[in-house]
């Protein structure tokens, strides 16, 4: 594992979980720490991001571990490989590295429609063709369960109507593949939640080849579990998501059990942390570009002089907790001063001169200045001589 984990010191809350689950008796125990930093490739990677990213791959490099970078690109809607390259740029430039671990989420689409088979035949899953107004209609409330009419479909009747979905036979939206979970449970992502929906359009890497495509909580799992994953850090929404990224571990055949963990995002006040608001500046020309010293991202805040030490020295004054904050934009100036004031060189100049004679110089010597010239002590200036 690389570290001694009896003096190993937890910072926070996550490396005390990992501690625990690579010890002795852990559900880990002697294995190597794996995470994984799954952005989707549909913007450029901002501030918001940077946390989610150093606590990735940072608390992998201190149990002396892995982590895997994996383009999340289930929904092809806005993705594209323009943002896949700048990523892969931003990350670099903080210092960080995958190695040879690159994927992409689409290098499993065959594993996971194998894995939505292998649940129908398991009487795990099922083809439903609720509209999404009779989705909304049958879902329910707190103190009554959802409905679903299509909930005992036959086994081989939803197998059939699963494999023409994949080959094109309906429109979108005339069927989806749902879990058979439990319809009356207090928390909605496991009232027998959509795993697959029908979309005809282009994907940046597989074209046309499929026109199913996974929803995020199903193939999300999947792909922690191929790649031998052993924490899944998420940030704090996916929280109630849990439980069902532990039914698909438990219920699909995969090599490992992953263990999610949630962490609370980073807000920053005066500052927009959506891809999507950020994307529409961009798109609608308010900004100059995704790069814009004005924007929030990390190629944002490198144009502005922003240094990668002073960004990682941010996150890691902002720490890590389960409770939403807002941290003040003047930290995170501070954090850059602080790292400036180490490491950037001086200069000074005169931006308004004064012109000055001097009248008892011998005129046969001359003197060249430069940056490095060592100033002469003023105590051997002589007192008169100049105007």
């Amino acid at each position: 594992m690389g570290i001694d984990l009896e003096s190993f010191e937890p910072k926070n809350f996550i490396e005390a979980f990992v501690k625990e689950d690579i010890g002795p008796g852990g559900r880990f125990e002697g294995q190597t720490v794996h995470t994984r930093f799954p952005p989707e490739p549909n913007g450029y990677l901002h501030i918001g991001h940077c946390k989610a990213l150093c606590i990735d791959f940072g608390t992998a490099v201190r149990f002396g571990g892995i982590t895997n970078l994996r383009m999340d690109d289930t929904n092809p809607a806005k993705e594209d490989t323009e943002y896949v390259e700048a990523i892969q740029e931003d990350i670099k430039w903080l210092g960080f590295t995958w190695d040879d671990r690159f994927f992409y989420g689409s290098d499993y689409f065959e594993k996971t429609y194998e894995l939505a088979v292998g649940l129908i035949k398991k009487g795990l899953a099922y083809v439903c063709e609720l509209t999404p107004d009779q989705f909304r209609e049958y879902r329910g409330d707190t103190s009554t369960p959802a409905r679903s009419p299509y909930r005992d479909r036959p086994i081989e009747e939803s197998l059939d109507l699963f494999e023409r979905m994949k080959n094109g036979e309906f429109p979108e939206g005339k069927y989806t593949l749902r879990a058979k979970i439990d319809l009356a449970s207090g928390n909605f992502n496991m009232r027998d939640p959509v795993l697959y929906r029908i979309r005809y359009i282009e994907h940046h890497r597989q074209g046309t080849k499929w026109c199913i495509f996974p929803m995020y909580d199903f193939a999300h799992p999947i792909q922690d579990a191929l790649e031998g994953i052993t924490h899944s850090l998420c940030s704090l929404e996916y929280e109630d998501h849990r439980p069902l990224y532990d039914w698909v571990i438990n219920n699909v055949d995969v090599p490992s059990k992953p263990r999610q963990i949630e962490f609370a995002r980073l807000g920053i006040n005066y500052t927009v942390m959506s891809k999507r608001k950020l994307r529409k500046l961009v798109e609608e020309k308010y900004v100059s570009g995704w790069d814009d010293p004005r924007m929030p991202t990390l190629c944002g805040l490198r144009r502005r002089g922003y240094t990668p030490a002073s960004i990682r020295d941010f996150t890691d004054r902002i720490g890590v907790a389960k409770n939403t904050s807002t941290v003040e934009y003047s930290l995170l100036e501070s954090c850059l001063r602080d790292d400036l004031n180490l490491h950037a060189p001086r200069r000074m100049a005169v931006l308004h001169p004064v012109k000055l004679t001097i009248v008892n110089y011998p005129e046969d010597k001359t003197e060249t200045l430069s940056a490095s010239t060592t100033p002469t002590p003023a105590a051997e200036i002589p007192p008169t001589g100049a105007r």
